[in-house]
């Protein structure tokens, strides 16, 4: 089993992490135990939450998920698990959080009320790792950082990091923690796979310089890498039929970019690629998005039990210098092609 530290920090987590944001939604409680046992089975230390989850999120099901880890977590020596947890930030591009009747933001009173809220849910005294799910462009980062360095110094939180956020957005905090003898963020969760490679650019170099980790998620693309949207048609219970069914217009957007003419294509390719390497498409995906050397974990998903097998393979299959140039090749002539 390989384990990797997160960032400066001592946190040292499995290379895979167990996304959890299902939980409670398309994935039953005793569905999610078995999922979570599985995973605890096979050497994974590090379960990722969120006071949002689960998704899609609606006002009658936010914090569901965090009771089931919660729950979970009693059946487990708690000093086994790396415990991760977010606190929802302000509107985003696309959805209003629903919680706290839509008024969350990345300030003192509000990081202060999700704390209190998930560790009662998960019905333990601290979180391994407090991340904020995305950025507040409104709330200054310094008042962000003293509300979560006051958690750490409570003991309540042992380290922070953060999500969805630019080059720009990780600098500046980065900075402000030094400059203002603040706590850091010790990890960023972004967006990342063989679909969306962005974060290769300036992202990169700000972790590798500054030994923060990325956390990615999504690694199949939200279902997309395993194949299943390459039969000309949507599959009646995956997540982008119901994004691309939704009444809302950006929800639909969100499934369009996702599921479209050039991540098909690519994807058609790396069935073929993974076909070669004797490995399913899932394994292909989760190991690529493990493979650099600034991440400390990727984290998977599962809806049910019996998707996570691919994924588990990851831990034994790496990335050779070969394929990795057959990837890029793809990523290169699909996705960003040049001209």
């Amino acid at each position: 089993m390989e384990f990797r530290y997160i960032g400066k920090s001592g946190l040292r987590v499995s290379s895979i992490c167990m996304g959890t944001m299902t939980f409670g939604s398309t994935t039953t409680k005793e569905e999610a135990f078995k999922i979570m046992d599985k995973a605890y089975e096979n050497g994974i230390n590090f379960f990722d939450t969120a006071e949002l989850y689960p998704v899609p999120p609606k006002a009658n099901t936010t914090g569901i998920t965090e009771q089931i880890v919660g729950q979970w977590l009693k059946t487990k020596p708690r000093d086994s698990i790396i415990l991760a947890t977010k606190v929802a930030g302000a509107a985003s591009g696309w959805f209003v959080p629903p919680i706290r009747h839509g008024l969350t933001a990345i300030d003192s009173f509000h990081i202060k009320r999700a704390v209190e809220g998930s560790l009662k849910k998960l019905q333990t005294d601290y979180i391994d790792l407090y991340q904020m799910h995305w950025p507040d462009t409104i709330v200054p980062i310094e008042e962000s950082l003293k509300a979560f360095d006051e958690l750490v110094r409570e003991g309540k939180v042992r380290y922070i990091g953060t999500s969805n956020d630019s080059a720009y957005g990780l600098t500046k905090a980065n900075e402000t923690s030094k400059y203002k003898n603040l706590t850091r963020f010790e990890s960023i969760q972004n967006n990342f796979s063989l679909l969306n490679p962005r974060f290769l650019d300036e992202l990169a170099n700000v972790c590798r310089r500054e030994n923060i980790s990325l956390l990615p998620y999504s690694p199949i693309a939200g279902g997309v890498l395993s194949g299943k949207y390459n039969g000309g048609f949507y599959p009646t219970d995956a997540r982008f039929t119901a994004y691309k069914n939704n009444q809302s217009v950006r929800v639909q957007a969100m499934a369009n970019r996702f599921v479209n003419d050039k991540t098909l294509a690519a994807t058609a390719r790396y069935i073929e690629l993974a076909r070669e390497y004797g490995i399913s498409p899932v394994t292909l995906a989760v190991s690529y998005s493990k493979h650099f050397d600034f991440i400390a974990s990727t984290i998977i998903g599962a809806r049910v039990l019996t998707q996570l097998d691919d994924s588990l393979k990851a831990f034994d299959f790496k990335i050779g210098d070969e394929l990795l140039l057959k990837i890029e090749q793809i990523q290169k002539e699909i996705l960003y092609p040049m001209g």
